[in-house]
């Protein structure tokens, strides 16, 4: 079984224009979607497709009109009554594939929330292979929280405990990495840049300077840190090396979720055995999949690319 935790989701609305965004214009809009959202559930969704247990905790209303929508995408939901509704997150995109993004704040949570969103975790968590924090925190929960969830959960569970990713950015990555040990960290290249106090990343060889950069970290402070690059693909470090993935050919229609189905498709792989080469090239099929669909669609095995995805050894440990 894995376990998602999304403490601040999402209602995502996706609109798809005809033609490029036209700031302070006033155009139509040729569809719209609208998606149970945030990383947490964006990885649980595309694990539940695959067939895999999977268990997604989040705070959530009794009342929340997101409720209906996260019960269409059949994964099963650990809820803690909060007070308040999920926000909702606009995205925007165009043929070309060109993607804005409006991202509100979400809900406040209070400290006795936090405390019980913990709970559910731990809870949640026995007997589970994978644990998946994933996401921007909300208002009122500070910055060191995933640090509290993993500290609670291997307290409970000690050598039993999950292996634990972790996909967020800014302060909550960086207290994650100073203080949690986490399994993976899944940092794209600007908030890897940003972790390690370096400006954005060059593009002429992003692979190798993520990797680089990525070693710095690796094991010292993380077991292992998977470094998404958009349309570049993906760097896998590990102790015992680092490798890098190109993604195949695709027709992008929304990059949003791309980076959650990479993390779903590396702990998919994880799962099922797969050694480090396999796992870096199933994330990076995962995303280019979740980057072919509309909105923040999860992708399902039928919707993986059959394109090649050339893993390339760039370094022993």
């Amino acid at each position: 079984m894995i376990v998602t935790l999304t403490v601040n989701p999402s209602l995502d609305r996706t609109i798809a224009l005809d033609q490029p965004l036209r700031p302070g214009g006033v155009q139509g809009a040729v569809s719209a979607r609208e998606d149970a959202g945030g990383k947490g559930i964006n990885v649980a969704r595309a694990v539940s497709s695959a067939g895999v247990d999977v268990v997604a905790v989040l705070p959530l209303a009794a009342d929340d009109p997101f409720d209906a929508v996260l019960r269409r995408s059949s994964i099963v939901a650990h809820t803690v009554a909060v007070d308040g509704h999920v926000r909702a997150n606009v995205t925007i995109t165009d043929p070309s594939g060109e993607t804005t993004k409006l991202n509100l704040p979400g809900v406040a949570l209070s400290e006795a929330d936090a405390a019980a969103v913990v709970a559910a975790v731990v809870q949640a968590s026995e007997g589970a292979r994978w644990l998946v924090l994933a996401g921007s925190l909300p208002p009122g929960v500070r910055d060191d929280f995933y640090v509290d969830v993993i500290e609670a959960v291997r307290h409970a569970y000690g050598a039993s405990a999950p292996q634990i990713a972790v996909d967020t950015s800014g302060p909550a990555l960086a207290s994650v990495v100073a203080r949690g040990r986490p399994d993976l960290i899944k940092p794209n290249d600007d908030e890897l840049a940003e972790l390690v106090g370096r400006p954005a990343l060059p593009q002429g060889d992003l692979a190798r300077t993520a990797s680089e950069l990525a070693r710095a970290l690796v094991p010292s402070r993380v077991a292992a840190a998977l470094v998404t690059l958009g349309s570049a693909g993906a760097v896998l470090v590990t102790a015992e090396g680092a490798w890098s993935a190109a993604p195949p050919a695709i027709r992008v229609a929304s990059t949003v979720g791309a980076g959650d189905s990479s993390l779903a498709g590396y702990v998919l792989a994880d799962f099922a055995g797969a050694a480090p080469e396999e796992r870096l090239r199933h994330a990076v099929r995962y995303g280019a999949a979740a980057a072919s669909l509309p909105g923040t669609q999860a992708p399902t095995p039928a919707d993986l690319p059959v394109g090649d995805v050339i893993v390339t050894h760039l370094s022993p440990a």
